[in-house]
């Protein structure tokens, strides 16, 4: 195969390995840094350099089970062509034996059979050195990505194509997310939003003729709890999926509460795993990040629901989503988290505000800081919704509603939150709502109230709060609000540059025709 390279494409893979002086690891990553050149279709460097090796994803193999890797204490040593001693040590014995050998060849006799001697021995020193080498290399792939160490369960196999349909990047912010969820602090916090646990649990527990017999997908299951709700309800297999080492604990769970018989768990993204069967009949995923769509993790939803959901009657659960917008003044904020920096304990920090206004805060807003009527900009059924959807620019438009307060009050910014819809049918004639899901309770035909929450200042608290973007009012024309009059304007939902699973978000409004816009970075 070497040969073939150098002969058909010009690369001198032994050459190149030779000049960089690569020991094992460094075969591996000019292995790997070739298959990924060549994977996505770029042309390799005309030289490749030792910089060009230094990514340590360039020690992920990029094809499984890779033979060359395998086969890497076959080459032969660095500047020395492949079994070259000991055929010419054949040769010449071959050519003695037929011709009689002198006994002035005699020396030379001994000289190249103790040469062979040492040669093989220095080449069992070597394959012992890179059979050493092979498995610490193993064991420090095992370590990086949280290899699954053979328990019994049917394993992933990586696809083709690969959240997340995402490409593998040279600087991949994944992998901080997918560690990130690796620690038990985050799950607790989850665990203990009543609003949105309780939410899961009441629509899986009260509707179990919709899971019984039922095959169920859950995606980024964490510590496990939702596919134990959905086998608890009565369903007939769940297959779980996380990237994060909290699988881990999941299985451990799982194992404890009787119910490893029923949930399967694959660790990997969701794009990259093959699933045991070839459809399911529900989804189940608690995706949702701050503003809704930060964290980027809808993608892989809509990924597996057209890759595996069953087209016609197949459910998701959560179903629907509605994102809200509200105009907000709040000068206690203000003053406590932005002109403080002007008088710290008698000194100037104002240097500490560079920047201030620039990243949208998640953060509990008191319902009295909405100083104009809030409007839902995007409404998301997700049984349809395509990726490219996620990426928008919407109307909104509010009333301004003047407090008791007897001050004048200033627009300081704008608020974003989210709500949650269960359907017990992607037919189920579902009405887009027209208020917060705080006050929204319609009924079904059969009298059964749907299950929703919401995000928003008007509700019980969530973990995951509100976004808040405060205007720079050095930058912009301040607006007053006065009582009853109309705001309007426009959001843009964008992927954050450099981070593919973060948001920038951007709004413009005016009144009476006087536009205005701010951008701000949710990461």
């Amino acid at each position: 195969m070497i040969e073939h390279c150098k002969e058909k494409y010009g690369l001198d893979f032994l050459a190149i390995r030779d000049r960089l002086q690569l020991d094992f690891h460094g075969t591996v990553r000019l292995i790997n840094f070739i298959r990924q050149k060549v994977h996505e279709g770029a042309t390799l460097p005309e030289e490749i350099t030792a910089a060009d090796l230094e990514d340590d994803r360039y020690l992920k193999p990029v094809l499984d089970d890779d033979a060359l890797i395998l086969c890497l204490d076959d080459l032969p040593e660095a500047g020395k062509p492949a079994a070259a001693a000991v055929p010419e040590l054949s040769q010449f014995l071959s050519n003695a034996g037929a011709n009689g050998a002198k006994t002035a060849d005699a020396p030379m006799v001994d000289s190249l059979l103790l040469k062979n001697a040492e040669l093989q021995a220095e080449l069992e020193q070597l394959s012992k050195q890179f059979s050493n080498y092979r498995l610490a290399v193993q064991q420090t792939l095992d370590q990086r990505w949280q290899a699954d160490e053979d328990t019994g369960d049917t394993k992933p196999s990586a696809s083709s194509d690969s959240k997340d349909s995402k490409d593998e990047k040279p600087k991949d912010d994944s992998a901080y997310y997918f560690e990130s969820y690796a620690h038990n602090d985050i799950h607790e916090v989850m665990l203990k939003d009543a609003v949105r646990t309780d939410a899961y649990r009441d629509f899986i527990y009260n509707n179990k003729d919709l899971f019984a017999g039922k095959v169920v997908l859950d995606i980024g299951c964490g510590t496990g709890i939702l596919s134990m709700f959905c086998a608890k309800a009565g369903a007939k297999q769940v297959i779980a999926v996380d990237n994060s080492d909290i699988i881990n604990k999941a299985r451990e769970n799982i194992f404890n509460n009787g119910l490893d018989k029923t949930i399967t768990l694959l660790k990997g993204k969701m794009e990259e795993v093959i699933l045991p069967v070839k459809q399911v009949d529900i989804i189940v995923s608690e995706w949702m990040g701050y503003a809704l769509l930060y964290e980027a993790m809808m993608p892989s939803v809509i990924y597996a629901r057209d890759r595996y959901l069953d087209p016609v009657n197949g459910l998701l659960v959560p179903s629907h989503a509605n994102i809200w917008l509200a105009p907000v003044s709040d000068q206690e904020y203000l003053a406590d988290h932005i002109t403080y920096w002007r008088d710290v304990y008698g000194f100037d920090m104002k240097a500490m505000q560079d920047g201030i206004f620039a990243d949208a805060r998640p953060q509990i807003s008191p319902a009295r800081t909405v100083c104009g009527t809030p409007s839902a900009f995007r409404f998301l059924d997700l049984h349809t919704i395509k990726a490219e959807d996620l990426v928008f620019t919407a109307k909104w438009e509010s009333t301004f509603k003047q407090s008791d307060s007897a001050d004048q009050l200033l627009l300081d910014g704008f608020l974003v939150w989210f709500d949650m819809f269960f359907a017990r049918s992607r037919v189920d004639h579902f009405i887009v709502p027209t208020t917060t899901a705080a006050e929204w309770a319609p009924k079904t035909d059969k009298n059964e109230e749907r299950v929703a929450f919401t995000t928003g200042p008007f509700g019980t608290e969530t973990h995951w709060k509100q976004v808040l973007m405060l205007l720079d009012k050095t930058k912009i024309k301040e607006t007053e609000v006065v009582d009853g009059k109309k705001i309007a304007g426009e959001i843009t939902y964008a992927t954050a540059e450099g981070h593919h699973r973060g948001l920038t978000l951007k709004v413009t409004w005016g009144v009476e025709g006087q536009k205005q816009d701010q951008t701000w970075k949710l990461h």
